[in-house]
């Protein structure tokens, strides 16, 4: 193919980012769009010189009516299912925002429509592709602090004041709260940099006066004997995000994008970090024309979903 012909589903926020990647791959091209919001469309096409692609208010009629290669599904969550599983029956690639779904049944049937179709089914976790999240994961695998023993994930975010009045606080749209949207990026790194397997989970959630859950600690211990704290606070002033790895022979602190590498007997070290080569929009992109294996593939995305149904289970929360 010349290039890669993509239709977006879904135009709020965070489309924007992946319009702006794709527009600068020579690849690819957006070739239609679909929203129900005429408005979204219309700012989506402004705003990254979209005129020609066609507009539609029903993805589905995109999806029939279009020449496709793939989609990129940046819609609300509970809404992931249907249309990731419409699209693979039409033959077309898939990227999807996350959560990939909001349960794990469905995120099994997602793998495995995308296997009988033989199409790439990515979930856009974009810290994969982060230099400081890159130096994490590798540093681990690479043995720098030793056999693991303990992690503490936190992120503070306004969420509460800032989704007051959107579908991110409509259960039937966001299938759950603060921990199912931007706490499903923390899960990803906890899970990802680390390759560990939870089996035990213990939570305390808040909903603070809201439809969907705010506040989570949660408690989990892994089968590989490490245990971690995973904090997730929606109630809070500002954005804040810190995780800790601890080690046999030391730890990595990462405190709002700046990493330090404490080991046992040693002065601190701020590493350096490795070049960015690519993003969600493109490693995208290479995996359909086959230059390298899916990066973020929806095997792993399962394993997001699942450990946050565990923890809904564990707080007997039910959004």
């Amino acid at each position: 193919m010349s290039k890669v012909r993509i239709g977006m589903i879904g135009t709020g926020g965070i489309s924007h980012w992946h319009a702006r990647q794709l527009t600068e791959l020579g690849e690819a091209e957006i070739v239609a769009i679909a929203d129900p919001s005429e408005v979204s469309r219309n700012h989506l096409v402004s705003k990254h010189g979209l005129q020609q692609a066609k507009q539609f208010a029903d993805y589905k009629k995109m999806l029939e009516q279009e020449e496709l290669d793939a989609v990129v599904i940046c819609s609300p969550h509970t809404l992931h299912f249907q249309q990731v599983t419409d699209a693979l029956n039409k033959g077309l690639h898939v990227l999807v925002e996350k959560p990939m779904t909001c349960t794990s049944a469905e995120a099994e049937k997602l793998i495995e429509t995308a296997e009988k179709a033989g199409k790439v089914l990515q979930v856009s976790y974009q810290r994969h592709f982060q230099p400081d999240f890159m130096y994490i994961q590798s540093a681990i695998a690479q043995g720098l602090i030793g056999k693991l023993t303990s992690i503490t994930a936190s992120l503070y975010q306004n969420w509460k004041q800032a989704t007051t009045g959107t579908w991110r606080q409509v259960p039937d749209l966001s299938g759950g709260g603060m921990l199912m949207d931007s706490g499903s990026h923390i899960v990803d790194v906890l899970l990802w940099t680390t390759g560990l397997t939870p089996v035990e989970v213990r939570t305390t959630m808040h909903q603070q006066g809201t439809p969907v859950e705010i506040d989570s600690f949660t408690s989990i211990r892994f089968a590989e004997g490490v245990i971690a704290g995973l904090n997730i606070v929606g109630y809070a002033p500002r954005w804040h995000e810190t995780y800790v790895f601890c080690g046999e022979q030391g730890g990595i602190f990462y405190d709002n994008g700046k990493i330090t590498v404490h080991r046992h007997g040693e002065e601190p070290v701020v590493p350096q970090l490795p070049e960015p080569t690519t993003n969600q929009d493109k490693s995208f992109i290479d995996a359909i024309l086959g230059r390298h294996e899916v990066m973020v593939p929806g095997t792993f995305a399962l394993k997001v979903v699942q450990l946050t149904e565990q923890i809904y289970q564990a707080a007997g929360y039910r959004p």
